[in-house]
């Protein structure tokens, strides 16, 4: 190595490394949000309005057991290919229709998801939530 005004520098710049870093903690923190995938469901503020009667909603219910049913006219439970199906021809006959979800208190959380994402599969965009009026 020579030493004076003309020998090598031996150190590293980590300046630019520092600037390339937090532009991409700044990409990462923009894009990381618009990434997270899930449900979606218009919930009511409780008290919640009523559906208007102009329109008889499409109700899917899940009972106790973790079974589907249509707008309870049926006893035999439904399967998830019924569900899409039939939720895609509802979609296709009338697109404006309300999609509702009617879960039993007591079964779990993740059976009453599962039916919102078998809708959504289906391409309805707007799950709402059955629920009983307070008082009642």
């Amino acid at each position: 190595m020579r030493k004076g005004k003309n020998s090598m520098m031996s150190e590293i710049n980590v300046v630019p490394y520092i600037d390339v870093m937090l532009v991409l903690l700044i990409i990462f923190m923009v894009t990381a949000p618009l990434l997270t995938t899930g449900v979606q469901v218009d919930l009511p503020n409780a008290p919640a309005d009523p559906v208007p009667d102009d329109e008889e909603p499409f109700v899917v219910t899940v009972d106790i057991n973790g079974d589907y049913y249509f707008d309870n006219e049926t006893e035999t439970p439904a399967s998830e290919q019924e569900i899409r199906n039939m939720a895609r021809i509802v979609l296709e006959r009338n697109p404006d229709l309300p999609f509702m979800v009617r879960g039993d208190g007591g079964v779990a959380y993740s059976e009453v998801v599962k039916l919102m994402v078998l809708l959504q599969q289906a391409g309805v965009d707007s799950v709402g939530l059955v629920t009983d009026p307070p008082g009642t």
